[in-house]
């Protein structure tokens, strides 16, 4: 048995497989993919974890975005008032 053992040893190579030095390019795109992947979590935990000043700003807007939809439509009303008085006008002197 221990001379089938001795042989079975001798047929299996055991040592480390020979692996090439990697190059410069297969670095950097290894350091370049995994930057890309730290970047991307980075982005996502932004969108799911909202900071406290971005909140105030979305809510702070909104009431100014009211106030000049008011304005707009104040102007509105005097100039529908010329088109009318333009209408009159132009019947009378029909």
């Amino acid at each position: 048995m221990s001379s089938q053992l001795r042989s079975m040893s001798a047929d299996l190579d055991l040592s480390p497989p020979e692996v090439p030095e990697p190059t410069f390019f297969e670095s950097l795109l290894r350091y370049g993919l995994f930057l890309g992947a730290i970047f991307q979590l980075i982005c996502i935990l932004a969108i799911i974890i909202p900071t406290s000043k971005s909140h105030e700003q979305m809510e702070t807007p909104e009431p100014a975005d009211a106030r000049s939809s008011e304005q707009n439509r104040k102007p509105k009303g005097p100039v529908q008032q010329i088109r009318q008085k333009l209408k009159k006008e132009s019947k009378k002197k029909r």
